[in-house]
C-alpha cells in the first residue's frame, strides 16, 4: 500500500472506479487502497494465475458503456417515453385478451339496495321480538314425522312465533300489538346462523315501551302494483276489515296507525286479496267460516275497527286468516265432485258413483245443503279440478291434514261457521290429543312446510306427504313433538326448481 505502482496501463480502470481517496498522480503512479490490498490478499494462488488483464478490461469497458447509456436515458425525456411505449406494447402483445367488463356512463346515484344480492331468506321472529334471516339453502328437507333440527336458541320464556320465506329485496310490514305498522326490507334485517337467537326488534324498529310485533307481512316487490290489491285484516276477536294495499305505501320510519283495536284485542293476520276471492277464518277450537271478500266493504280510513267476520264462542279466539279463490259451484256439484275425487285418490274411479262406506277420512260434504245426487259431467269435473285448492290444517300437537276447498262452503259473514278439524280428545282404542288449531292455509303439492315449536325445534317437510282427509277429521302426525311441547308456527315454502336432499 506504500508502494507507488505504475498506472499507465490501468489508468482508465482507476478513473472508472473514481475513488476520491486514491487518484493517479502526476508521475502516472497509483497507490492501492485498503480494500484493494485486502481483496488481493484474499485471492488464492490459482486465481492469481487465472486472472487475465484483457478479460477484466473488456468487462469494465462493457459496464462503462452501459452506465453511459443509462445516464443518457435519464437525461433524455424522448428516450424515456420511447422505452415506456416499447415495453407497454410488448406487454400488450404478450397478455392481450378482450375486455370482459363493460364500462358505461350512469346518471344518478347508486342506492345501497342495488348492491344487495337477490337471495331467498328464511325470516324468523320469536315471541319476545327477536328477528333474524337465514339463507334458505341452510335447511335441508326431511320426511314427514321427523324430529327436525334446531331452528333458534331461545330462553325458556321465549319461543319462535313467526316464520316466512322471502327475497332479500322484499318489503315487509310489521304490525304491532297497538295497531301500528312499520316497513323494512328483508336485507336490512340481521343475518345469523340457524341456531342463533337474532336481534331484538326494538333495536330495529322504533317500538314504544310494551309494544310487540304481532304480525309480519311480506309484500310484492313492485310498489306500483299495490293499487291493484286489497288487504284484509283479521283480529283475535273475529273482526275483519278491508283496505287498499296502496294505503301502506308511504310508511314513515316511526310507523303509522294500521287499525284501531279494542282492549285485549290483537291482529291475527293481514293478507292480500282481490274482489274475486273468498275469506277463510279459522278459530282455535276448530270452527271456521268462508265468505266472499266483497262481504266486507273497502274502508277509506286506517283508524276504524272493522266489522264482525265470525261469531266466536266464549273463550275461543281466531288463529288464521286465509284467502281462497272463489268458485261458483252448487252444493250438489260439490258433493258429486268430492265423492268422485275421493274415489280417484283411492285408485277406484269406477266406484265414484257408488255410495261410500262411513270412514273418519271421508269428506264432510254438508249433505243438508244438497237436494239430491247428481251426475257430474267430465268437462265440469275437469273445470272444478283445475280450480280446486287444498287447505292445510295443523294443530298444536303436530297433527295435520289437507282438505279440499270445496268442503268449505261459502256462507254469509258473521256466522258461527262450520267444523274445520276435530279437536276433541277421544277415549278407547283411538287416543289422539290434537290440541287447539294453530294454522290453516291453502297449499300446493309442490310446497314444503316449516313447522316450529315453542322449544325452538324446527322441521322442514313436504306437503305431498300429508294425507288428504275430510274437513271434520283429525289427520296424521306431521311433527312428532316432544312431551309438553307444542307447535306455534307453520309456514308454507313454495319450491320453484329448488331441490334439497332429504
Amino acid at each position: 500500500m506504500e508502494r507507488d505502482w505504475p498506472a499507465a496501463g490501468v489508468e482508465g480502470m482507476i478513473t472508472l472506479i473514481d475513488d476520491p481517496r486514491h487518484k493517479v498522480t502526476a508521475a502516472r503512479t497509483y497507490k492501492l487502497s485498503a480494500e484493494q490490498a485486502k481483496a488481493i490478499l484474499d485471492l488464492r494462488l490459482q486465481r492469481l494465475t487465472a486472472l487475465g488483464r484483457d478479460e477484466i478490461k473488456d468487462e469494465l469497458d462493457k459496464l462503462a458503456a452501459e452506465i453511459a447509456d443509462y445516464l443518457d436515458i435519464l437525461r433524455s425525456r424522448a428516450r424515456i417515453q420511447a422505452i415506456v411505449k416499447e415495453e407497454l406494447t410488448a406487454v400488450r402483445e404478450k397478455f392481450a385478451t378482450p375486455r370482459r367488463t363493460v364500462i358505461v356512463e350512469y346518471e344518478g346515484e347508486v342506492e345501497e339496495e342495488d348492491l344487495i344480492h337477490r337471495e331467498d331468506m328464511v325470516v324468523t321472529v320469536s315471541h319476545l321480538g327477536y328477528v333474524k334471516r337465514v339463507p334458505l339453502s341452510a335447511y335441508r328437507a326431511q320426511r314427514r314425522g321427523g324430529k327436525g333440527r334446531s331452528g333458534m336458541q331461545t330462553r325458556e320464556e321465549d319461543f319462535v312465533s313467526r316464520l316466512f320465506v322471502a327475497s332479500t329485496h322484499t318489503p315487509v310490514l310489521f304490525f304491532s300489538s297497538r295497531g301500528k305498522v312499520y316497513k323494512e326490507k328483508v336485507w336490512r334485517l340481521p343475518q345469523a346462523a340457524p341456531q342463533a337467537r337474532g336481534k331484538s326488534l326494538i333495536n330495529i324498529l322504533p317500538l314504544e315501551q310494551g309494544e310487540l310485533v304481532t304480525t309480519v307481512m311480506p309484500l310484492p316487490e313492485d310498489e306500483g302494483t299495490w293499487g291493484n290489491y286489497d288487504v284484509m285484516f283479521a283480529t283475535t276477536r273475529g273482526t275483519v276489515r278491508r283496505n287498499k294495499l296502496s294505503d301502506f305505501v308511504d310508511v314513515r320510519r316511526s310507523g303509522i296507525i294500521a287499525m284501531k283495536l279494542a282492549e285485549g284485542e290483537g291482529i291475527v293476520d293481514v293478507a292480500i286479496c282481490t274482489e274475486w276471492d273468498d275469506v277463510l277464518l279459522t278459530a282455535a277450537c276448530g270452527q271456521c267460516i268462508r265468505f266472499p271478500v266483497t262481504d266486507v266493504r273497502v274502508f277509506q280510513g286506517r283508524t276504524s275497527m272493522g266489522v264482525r267476520g265470525i261469531a266466536l264462542a266464549e273463550g275461543d279466539r281466531l288463529i288464521s286468516l286465509s284467502i281462497l279463490r272463489h268458485v261458483d259451484a252448487s252444493a250438489e256439484e260439490r258433493v258429486a265432485y268430492l265423492k268422485r275425487a275421493s274415489a280417484v285418490r283411492r285408485g277406484a274411479v269406477e266406484e265414484a258413483s257408488a255410495p261410500a262406506a262411513p270412514d273418519m277420512d271421508e269428506p264432510a260434504t254438508d249433505a243438508e245443503e244438497a237436494t239430491g245426487a247428481i251426475e257430474l259431467g267430465e268437462q265440469r269435473y275437469v273445470e272444478m279440478s283445475a280450480a280446486e285448492q287444498f287447505v292445510l290444517t295443523v294443530s298444536e300437537r303436530g297433527y295435520g291434514k289437507r282438505t279440499s276447498s270445496y268442503e268449505y262452503r261459502v256462507t254469509g259473514r258473521g256466522g258461527k261457521g262450520i267444523v274445520a278439524m276435530d279437536v276433541r280428545e277421544r277415549d278407547g282404542s283411538i287416543r289422539r290429543k290434537t290440541g287447539n288449531l294453530i294454522a290453516s292455509f291453502p297449499v300446493e303439492d309442490g310446497d314444503q312446510l316449516m313447522l316450529v315449536t315453542d322449544g325452538g325445534q324446527l322441521i322442514r317437510t313436504r306437503v305431498e306427504g300429508i294425507r288428504v282427509a275430510g274437513r271434520a277429521t283429525q289427520g296424521v302426525i306431521v311433527f312428532d313433538t316432544a312431551e309438553g311441547e307444542r307447535v306455534v308456527s307453520v309456514e308454507r315454502i313454495s319450491e320453484e326448481g329448488e331441490e334439497n336432499g332429504g
